[in-house]
């Protein structure tokens, strides 16, 4: 995959953006734990910037999956990884089923408004007793008339403390896990004000990511229209693993450029640090260690690239996607890791910007499906491993 001219002009404005309207107010968003979501999002949708890959009709750009790889990557110049998280969300998370496979009516009133960054979106499907493993899920969606009746908590959610809506995983009928979900549409707020039913439980507070809201979020009979539905109903499940393709793909993408920098940050102290009558730079095991984990982040750089190529051709990219995502989660761990030991002190100070990567990328072999869900799939794929009972 090759980055255009295009490619390129899209991602100079993102990092103008970036540079003129989030980077100055990272560490503050940081402290307060929380970013103004709506704020960076109408400034990121006037641009056109949360619509790249998303149909015309509603307000997209209609290109291909490797513009919105390059706005993924370009996100990486973020001084944290919180926000960036925050705006995947809401581009590769809670809105590619929905412009896929949701009506007319869904996408005039989701999808167009998100697009345009005037309301804030969420991907409902982790719970307190379900993480990586979906299938577990236990909110319920019963039927009454017309309408769907939600009950049910979700665990883990980014974006919530702010969200507009909600598209949530829900077990809408009694039957075998992977084919009794349906995803719906679930609307949060009106004029800011949580809707009945609706509570906030806790908001989470995490060791990293911390100016990304989290959520724990209650709904109790919670009524919402059949209409809401997105596709078929029990086929949410398949919808949420295809969503995943997307999410794991930009989660790849999105640590290219700050991996990068991680390590261009610590070559610049390294080369100014000294001890022991030279520069820590000037010890071979520092270099070699240094050119290693370049050489990782190039490799990985391929490995993505390879898999969007697939993407845009076509092609059912799980095990692309999977194996860019577990290799994106590892190298997010000893990373920052390695380069923070070379900070020494410096190093293990809150402010230090290599010590919010080490914080922050923990999160990338957690969320998205474990390291060992990853590898469960990889198995599967490579027929070393039995699929799952259906």
């Amino acid at each position: 995959m090759q980055f255009t001219h295009e490619h390129r002009e899209i991602q100079k404005t993102l990092k103008r953006y970036i540079d003129e309207h989030i980077n100055p107010h990272v560490d503050e968003w940081e402290a307060a734990e929380m970013m103004p979501a709506h704020e960076i999002f109408k400034g990121l949708g006037d641009l056109g910037l949360l619509g790249l890959t998303k149909p015309e009709a509603y307000g997209g750009a209609g290109l291909d999956y490797s513009y919105g790889m390059a706005m993924a990557e370009t996100l990486g110049h973020i001084h944290c990884g919180g926000v960036p998280m925050a705006i995947g969300v809401q581009t590769d998370m809670a809105t590619p089923a929905l412009a896929r496979f949701g009506s007319e009516e869904l996408k005039r009133d989701f999808l167009t408004p998100a697009i345009a960054g005037d309301t804030v979106g969420c991907i409902g499907v982790s719970e307190p007793a379900a993480g990586s493993d979906v299938s577990a899920i236990r909110s319920v969606a019963r039927k009454d008339g017309d309408d769907y009746v939600i009950s049910g908590q979700k665990m883990w959610i980014t974006n919530s403390l702010q969200a507009d809506w909600m598209c949530m995983l829900v077990n809408t009928s009694d039957g075998p896990a992977h084919k009794n979900k349906s995803l719906v549409m679930v609307p949060m707020r009106e004029n800011g004000k949580l809707l009945k039913g609706i509570e906030v439980a806790q908001k989470i507070r995490k060791i990293g990511m911390n100016s990304s809201d989290t959520g724990l979020i209650y709904f109790d009979e919670v009524r919402v229209p059949q209409r809401y539905r997105i596709g078929q109903e029990g086929a949410g499940f398949i919808y949420q693993m295809q969503q995943f393709q997307e999410e794991r793909l930009w989660c790849a993408a999105s640590t290219l450029q700050s991996l990068t920098n991680c390590i261009e940050w610590t070559v610049e102290w390294a080369q100014e640090r000294k001890l022991f009558g030279a520069s820590l730079a000037d010890q071979q095991w520092v270099q070699f260690k240094l050119a290693e984990l370049k050489t990782e982040v190039e490799a990985l750089r391929a490995l993505t690239y390879q898999a969007c190529e697939h993407y845009v051709g076509g092609a059912d990219v799980t095990e692309w996607a999977t194996m860019a995502k577990l290799k994106a989660g590892r190298l997010n761990r000893t990373v920052p890791d390695t380069c923070l030991q070379f900070w020494g002190g410096m190093g293990f100070t809150w402010e230090n910007k290599v010590s919010r990567m080490f914080r922050d990328g923990r999160l990338a072999s957690i969320g998205g499906g474990a390291d060992e869900v990853m590898l469960g799939i990889l198995a599967k794929t490579m027929g070393i491993a039995k699929k799952a009972m259906k």
